[in-house]
């Protein structure tokens, strides 16, 4: 089923649009609107090339490798303007081998990704018979993940794609387990709306899902069933500025926004009908053009290939391609312009809280980390830790980041999800009760309990993740407009980039500010430092303080980067806006850790460890432990790979001294989880002493020490 088409021969409907844009074009009376036609759409025909990128794709506008979600969108708006390019070859091979999980497999099959691939194909006129062993493998829905989902609701829209693809590639549905029927059946509503739980219980439906629930129907040949009672409910969407809202009657996040006003538009098509005002629901796209040739997802949001494809698409589906815009205008200014006073410095959100505090303050002054955030730290921890900073004169300020495990939200229609609350707060202060093991709340109560008290010590919430999509957009719409999450995570210890799984977050460049999101896991900082080294967010202030931190994610004046094995060493990266991005490049001495002899990974920790120091591995009984570690490739969850540097010697007080070789096995299949040298001092005479450890790096064969003083 094309999404670029409408009505029960969708291929007829799109001749119709064709040549209802013809007839216009003859009239001798329209050549003025002609003009202004024709001027619109080569304002985004342009914008459109604007996002062809070297790799054969189209990508966002601030990125420099392509994605399968622009692309799509790209080649949709093209195929609706009837301006496909005439050599495509490269181009199809880009969509055939950029499905999202080719970067890293994904835990969930995202089969709305299929979905594109095939649909993009179609529109190039290519072959997409490849496909058909997957799609037809898809026999069954395919529950959630219940660490995400206590019920396991799969995923509407993921599981719909089974029928949208199957007609696309005009496979038959009667090899369809009669699960998948049932599945559908129950998740729409008495008003002929869908969403992703059954109906049984509770809450409205959703415009996007009900879209796709109707686009099953209507392969499944049952769109007479709740006809009428579809059609109103979709036409009670609208709201008074003519766009259309997720349903009638939101209680939170009640925006209209292009892509319920497509998912509407789209769905009565199937239906046969329109909008009650087409009149008023013209105004709202027209309201959403930019000067730039494309259009945001609101009036005054920045410009993006999905929200230009929604409305071209749905301008089509009404037929009414080819009139002229209102004037277009600039994005509102949402980002402001960053003063020329600004510094770039760097914050880790949820790095490690326990381990050793004397490997993390190595680590933050090495790599240059101004403000490290102590994943569910004791407080004793994030003290320990600041006292050694401010001792060895590093300048890092230690803060809570939190993930509050066992944090449940319920939402009717939609499911009850985890990954709720990540907070993050000064070191200082109460944040607030956590909901962790406080059963199901509602998004109000949740919202209630958990937000008042963090936020008046300056704490905010964290968006993590969320596969659900319409899901997703209701709780980040609802905090735009009232406050709640207060960022996004992009950059992440499981997935490379959320926005490539979760293409939707793009949409929100400039209203909420990207970051990166450590979530370490593993027992020791030191074991981690992969990641820690490979992927931060920097952010601009005149200092490197937490209210200087808290502006920046109020203005997003972020920028989350990441450069390591995930991105083959080259440099992605999210900023709020281009002049964040220009400001950061050109400052790129303050933040680079390659390349660059000021910031680097160290690749050598030395300790001295003391019978109190409750949180070092190797603690003595009496007097004092040396602990040497060095630097390895590891795991996600802190298990040992392959050394990136070898231990040349230990010298305590000019003598070299012969360590022993430590190592712990553990964790996920009780690999290497642990590896130090060790000198045991049970007795220290009085006065001071000292210690260098030395290693050589496996790369560069140079050697590397570090001295302290006891």
């Amino acid at each position: 089923m094309s999404h670029s088409s409408s009505g029960i021969d969708r291929r007829s409907m799109f001749k119709q649009c064709v040549a209802l844009g013809a007839a216009v074009a003859a009239s001798s009376s329209l050549a003025g609107q002609e003009s202004k036609r024709n001027d619109w759409h080569i304002r985004a025909k342009d914008y459109l090339a604007s996002l062809a990128r070297s790799d054969n794709g189209y990508a966002w506008e601030d990125q420099q490798e392509s994605h399968l979600t622009p692309t799509y969108a790209v080649v949709g708006c093209l195929h609706r303007l009837n301006a496909l390019p005439d050599q495509t070859e490269k181009l199809e091979q880009f969509v055939r081998t950029h499905h999202p999980a080719a970067w890293k497999r994904l835990e969930q099959e995202h089969r709305e990704f299929e979905f594109q691939q095939i649909q993009t194909l179609q529109w190039l006129g290519a072959d997409a018979s490849d496909f058909v062993d997957v799609v037809s493998s898809w026999k069954e829905p395919v529950p959630y993940l219940p660490q995400y989902e206590k019920h396991r609701y799969p995923v509407f829209r993921f599981q719909l794609a089974a029928f949208t693809c199957r007609d696309l590639l005009e496979l038959p549905l009667e090899d369809l387990s009669p699960k998948f029927i049932t599945y559908l059946d129950e998740r729409r509503r008495k008003n002929g709306s869908f969403n992703n739980t059954p109906a049984n219980q509770g809450g409205d439906g959703n415009a996007l899902n009900t879209l796709w629930g109707l686009e099953a129907l209507t392969a499944l040949g049952r769109t007479s069933e709740l006809k009428s009672e579809a059609i109103d409910w979709l036409q009670a969407c609208q709201g008074a500025e003519g766009g259309f809202r997720w349903c009638p009657k939101p209680a939170y996040a009640g925006q209209e926004d292009l892509a319920y006003t497509w998912a509407v538009v789209r769905g009565l098509s199937l239906l046969q009908s329109s909008p009650s005002d087409i009149e008023a629901t013209l105004r709202s796209i027209h309201a959403c053009a930019n000067d730039d040739g494309g259009f945001g997802d609101r009036p005054g949001w920045q410009t993006n290939p999905v929200a230009t494809f929604y409305a071209i698409d749905t301008l089509a589906t009404l037929n009414a391609l080819n009139r002229p815009l209102a004037p277009m205008h600039k994005p509102s200014v949402i980002v402001p312009k960053p003063t020329e006073d600004l510094k770039v410095f760097t914050c880790q959100v949820e790095s490690h809280g326990l381990g050793s505090p004397a490997d993390a303050v190595c680590l933050a002054k090495s790599l240059k980390i101004h403000l490290w955030g102590a994943k569910n730290a004791e407080p004793a921890w994030i003290d320990t830790a600041q006292r050694l900073a401010d001792e060895q004169d590093v300048q890092v300020t230690f803060f809570r980041a939190n993930e509050e495990y066992g944090t449940w939200v319920d939402v009717p229609g939609f499911g009850t999800y985890s990954h709720t609350s990540d907070v993050i707060s000064p070191a200082a202060g109460s944040i607030g009760e956590s909901m962790t093991g406080k059963g199901d709340l509602s998004w109000a109560e949740f919202r209630r309990k958990r937000l008042p008290t963090l936020i008046n010590n300056d704490g905010r919430l964290i968006w993590q993740f969320g596969e659900n999509e319409e899901l997703a957009r209701i709780f980040l719409d609802d905090s735009i407009q009232r406050g709640g999450f207060a960022a996004i995570s992009t950059f992440h210890f499981g997935n490379p980039d959320f926005t490539n799984s979760e293409p939707f977050l793009k949409r929100y460049t400039g209203q909420l500010p990207f970051i990166a999101l450590h979530d370490a896991h593993g027992p020791e900082p030191w074991w981690f430092a992969d990641k820690t080294t490979g992927f931060r967010t920097l952010f601009l202030a005149k200092e490197p303080t937490w209210q200087g931190w808290l502006t920046a994610l109020k203005h997003c004046w972020t920028a989350p980067v990441r450069r390591d094995e995930f991105t083959k060493n080259r440099i992605r990266i999210h900023p709020g806006s281009k002049l964040v991005a220009d400001i950061v490049m050109k400052n790129q001495n303050q933040w680079r850790w390659w390349d660059n002899a000021a910031i680097s990974r160290p690749l050598v920790s030395l300790v001295a460890v003391r019978a109190e120091d409750q949180y070092e591995a190797a603690r003595p009984e009496t007097g004092i432990n040396l602990r040497v570690r060095w630097a390895h490739h590891h795991t996600a969850h802190g298990q040992l790979k392959t050394p990136l540097a070898e231990f040349i010697s230990l010298i305590v007080d000019g003598k070299q001294i012969a360590p022993k070789l430590v190592e712990r096995y553990g964790g996920r299949g009780n690999k290497l989880a642990d590896r130090y040298y060790l000198w045991e001092m049970p007795t220290v005479h009085p006065g001071g002493h000292q210690a260098t450890a030395t290693v050589r790096s496996l790369e560069s064969n140079d050697k590397e020490s570090q001295t302290i003083a006891y």
